[in-house]
Parts: structure tokens; sequence; C-alpha cells
């Protein structure tokens, strides 16, 4: 059994499917257990603009979140991206999710998310697949905890060479750095937990029925509305969002140079 002293980015599921509709169908959703329903309560209390220390504590210090604009390797910095999400947005209602994989190495479920921003008066609905790769260690106890947290937009997995993976750590580091709060500062000891092997966790079996097969890296896929009729491009909150006042925000909204305000409109 692989020890919590492997970094968080051993952890990685790399995948790819036939389709890109996450479209959750709750009724299908497999059954958890207590301690697993706790966990993935805590995530989706999470997404929904609703961070505490204690939800983050769901995460190893080593940890890793991916996402198609977003690659941070340690707590601190997945801290900042948590709690830099009210700043941002009135509100984030869960619309449903859809557990689709429960093991010893992952729960994965597809997850639909409305997003409501505070200057600009608009909502939009995406569609996700969440893998969360478990802590080996934690994974039978009553807090089981996170080594890898994979946000997956559409069929194809994310690149982790070349000037977009660059961005996408870089991203993740100015956001826990400008954030002014005192909950992020509380993970600050977890800075630089993460390690730089870039080995994939590969001894996958996903989600019943042939939708995923294991892939080498491919590039970095492009974000799609739940309609998917409406391709969007996104980006997660920089330092400069977070620390704007509302005029500010408003003016970079319409300028379209906020990276955050941009996540919905179309091409």
């Amino acid at each position: 059994m692989a020890s919590t002293s492997i970094p968080g980015e051993n952890f990685e599921v790399r995948q790819t499917s036939a389709t890109e509709d996450w479209h959750p169908e709750p009724s299908k959703s497999l059954p958890l257990d207590k301690a697993r329903q706790a966990l993935v309560d805590d995530i989706i209390a999470l997404y929904s603009c609703e961070p505490t220390i204690e939800r983050v504590k769901r995460y190893t210090p080593d940890c890793v979140y991916d996402d198609q604009f977003v690659y941070a390797n340690d707590r601190y910095k997945m801290a900042g991206q948590w709690f830099a999400l009210p700043k941002l947005f009135k509100e984030s209602k869960n619309e449903g999710y859809e557990v689709v994989r429960s093991d010893d190495e992952v729960i994965q479920f597809k997850n639909e998310q409305s997003w409501t921003f505070k200057v600009i008066p608009k909502t939009a609905t995406i569609n996700a697949l969440v893998t969360l790769s478990l802590d080996p260690e934690t994974v039978h106890s009553d807090f089981i905890r996170v080594k890898y947290h994979k946000d997956q937009a559409n069929d194809k997995d994310y690149s982790h060479e070349g000037l977009g993976f660059t961005f996408k750590k870089w991203q993740a580091d100015q956001v826990a750095k400008h954030m002014d709060s005192k909950e992020v500062e509380y993970f600050e000891a977890d800075k630089t937990a993460g390690g730089t092997s870039s080995t994939v966790f590969e001894n996958i079996t996903l989600v019943k029925e042939p939708l995923f097969r294991k892939n080498k890296a491919t590039s970095g896929p492009e974000f799609t509305i739940s309609d998917h009729k409406t391709a969007t491009k996104a980006a997660n909150p920089i330092s400069e969002e977070i620390k704007r006042g509302p005029e500010d925000q408003e003016l970079s909204a319409r300028s379209g140079s906020s990276a955050k305000q941009a996540l919905f409109d179309k091409r």
C-alpha cells in the first residue's frame, strides 16, 4: 500500500472518454457509507462557496487540485482556491451529482454546479467529472482525506507540459499569495509540501460501461457548458481580481481582462 509520504501528484488518474456529457443522474448514484458520504458532502460544500478550515483539511498537505485552468500542488494553494470563490461569486449552487465509482482508490462523480457572479448578473451551469484520489492511510477511517482532486471538463485529459501548464501553476501561486485571509494563512505551513515527481497513478479501473480508457497525457481541453452547444473558456481567480473593488471588477469584466469573469463568455 502506498504511503502518505508519497506526494499527491503521484496519485493522478489519467483518463479519456468517449463522451463529454457529464450531466449527472442522481437517481443512479452509487450508495456511499457514512464516512464517504461525509467526504462528498464536504467537497460539494466547497464547490458551493462554503469553505471552512475543517473542510480544507479533507486534503493532505501535499495534495493536488487540477482543473483546466489551475494546478495547485499543496494544501496552502488549495485553500487559496476555495476561499477565493466567495469573493468572486454571489452564489454557487449544486444542482445534483452522481457517484459513478467508489473503491479504495477513488471516489468519482459527475457534478453539476450553477455559478452566479457578484458583479455581472449572470448565472451559468457547468458539468464536470470530479475524481478524488483517496489517501491510502485514511481511506478506511472516519475522516477520509484526498491526495489528488481532478475536475475534468470534457472528454480529454489535461496536459502537464508547456506554457499552458506553467500558467496553471502560476495562477494557483498568485491566488494564495494575494489572499488576505486568516483561513488561508492557517495552511501556510503546507507551502511546498507537494513533491516534484510526475509519476502517474496507473492501476486504475474507471467507470463501469466502456466510457473511459487509460491514456497518455493529451492536450488540455476547452470547457463545455452542460447544453453541449455553448463552448466557453474559463480561468480561476487571479490576484488582481481578488483585491479589486466592485467598480474595478465591473470595468475589468467589460474590458474582458478579468479571467474569472470571462468564464462563461461565448467564444
